[in-house]
């Protein structure tokens, strides 16, 4: 709640909840309120489109998005070369640069079109996990849109809807107080939404968390994938029994197959998927079969090599976006930061969307041996690891590896020199350090970092 969180952290818990539904509110008529029918209505229609329509459809808005770039957005008109503002103007989008997220964070108002002045634009921050958070600015219909597009393309493809009680994991400071014997979450009365604290979450709280499912009667539940994992794996652990959920929708960290199942053992309902940015630069979410879409309207994106070139099918390359939902602040070319491939399989579904095999992880993921080898999905050494409950790599040099893991009973000196085999495998001559820890900290926005690199800072 911004501004309002030092009033926040000294009301009584009551009060809290009166506040949080107050602010629920407020943000249900910003996101729900006129325009939003249309726009779902858009986003149903447009599920129908063939790969023709879809061409269609991206080349006439990317062909308005370009033009109005070279004139009305200061960054574009300041830094792009003539040529490129040519280019821009034949629709030529790989004869432009990548976009770094360095100018964004130094100066997001450069991007913000001069020709537009909406009324209360809204301003999200990305977690900054990775440096500076980055500003992105939203007019209020396009905030309907986002919220739209969700409702379309992720809660109904799993069975359920915005209009249901949900429960939320998020960076949200739900808890102010760290040494909180509970409750862990505050509840939005107009929405029937339950927010929980994605920072007390530990088996012996875990029964207050799945109490709360129960009495709040939620249906399903999104937000941070390695949250509701945990929360997952304690409810195993304690043989807490599930609650009725319809399905859970993880955002904003990766889902493995891992995680995927022991969810889905103790929810007893599907866990699905959804792919997207602070910044709306893409979405990409889980149909009924299991396979994650791209939705076209809104952005263009490319999977590309080192060199710039496209990647192909099953072959995993950078991600780079081209947003087409965003008119106010335009992202042309943005570099993500994210590893990725396309599918080579078209999806049984018959949407004629484009389909992501996986989304490997962040470039920032990577882990660089002595000999100069690459690797992401590192964190893979901990699958078939039953006496470890989280664990995390942190690469402090080319040969240096220390692996923070909070064990389970069990844990023991056979774990700890499998880790180092594997890890040793995998990167060669490393010195390996394994510590065992209470718990893994997480970032300020409430993120759990599977890979820490010290490398280059």
């Amino acid at each position: 709640m911004g501004a309002f969180d030092p009033l926040y952290a000294i009301l009584p818990v009551w009060a809290q909840h009166a506040a949080v539904t107050a602010y629920g509110l407020y943000w249900r008529q910003l996101r729900f309120g006129p325009g939003y029918s249309q726009f779902v209505r858009e986003y149903e229609g447009r599920e129908k489109f063939s790969q023709e329509e879809w061409r269609e459809w991206q080349v006439k808005h990317l062909t308005k998005l370009l033009a109005s770039s070279v004139d009305y957005v200061p960054y574009y008109r300041e830094h792009w070369t003539e040529s490129q503002k040519r280019a821009a103007l034949n629709g030529d989008l790989s004869a432009l640069p990548l976009l770094e997220k360095d100018p964004i964070r130094a100066n997001p108002k450069a991007f913000l079109r001069d020709d537009m002045h909406p009324s209360r634009p809204q301003v999200f921050l990305t977690s900054g996990s990775t440096g500076t958070p980055i500003s992105s600015y939203f007019t209020i219909p396009e905030l309907r849109k986002s919220l739209a597009l969700r409702e379309i393309r992720s809660a109904r493809w799993a069975g359920v809807s915005f209009s249901m009680p949900r429960a939320t994991f998020s960076g949200r400071m739900v808890e102010p107080n760290p040494q909180s014997k509970g409750p862990y979450h505050r509840f939005n009365a107009v929405e029937r939404q339950v927010y929980f604290s994605a920072f007390h979450l530990k088996p012996n709280t875990a029964q207050q968390y799945v109490d709360a499912l129960h009495r709040h009667n939620i249906q399903w539940g999104t937000g941070y994938a390695v949250s509701f994992y945990l929360l997952a794996r304690f409810m195993l652990e304690r043989n807490i029994p599930a609650p009725n959920l319809r399905a859970i929708i993880t955002t904003s960290e990766k889902l493995t197959p891992e995680m995927r199942t022991i969810m889905e053992r103790a929810y007893g309902c599907r866990v699905y998927e959804e792919y997207s940015t602070v910044e709306n630069a893409i979405f990409a979410s889980e149909c009924e079969h299991g396979r994650l879409h791209v939705s076209p309207d809104v952005a263009i994106v490319e999977i590309l090599r080192p060199d710039g070139s496209p990647c192909i099918p099953e072959e995993a390359g950078e991600v780079v976006v081209t947003s087409l939902m965003r008119e106010y602040q335009p992202l042309i070319r943005f570099r993500l930061g994210d590893v990725a491939m396309w599918d080579s399989e078209p999806c049984p579904c018959g949407r004629q969307m484009p389909v992501l095999k996986e989304v490997i992880g962040r470039i920032e993921d990577v882990v660089i041996g002595p000999d100069g080898r690459q690797m992401v999905r590192f964190h893979g050494i901990f699958v078939n690891q039953p006496h470890v409950c989280e664990g995390q790599i942190i690469q402090e040099a080319l040969d240096r590896i220390h692996v923070k893991v909070v064990p389970t009973d069990g844990f023991s000196t056979d774990d700890t020199n499998d880790i180092v085999h594997r890890i040793q495998q995998r990167l060669g001559d490393v010195r390996v350090v394994v510590e065992p820890v209470a718990e893994i900290p997480r970032t300020n926005a409430g993120k759990f970092q599977a890979v820490v690199s010290h490398l280059n800072k």
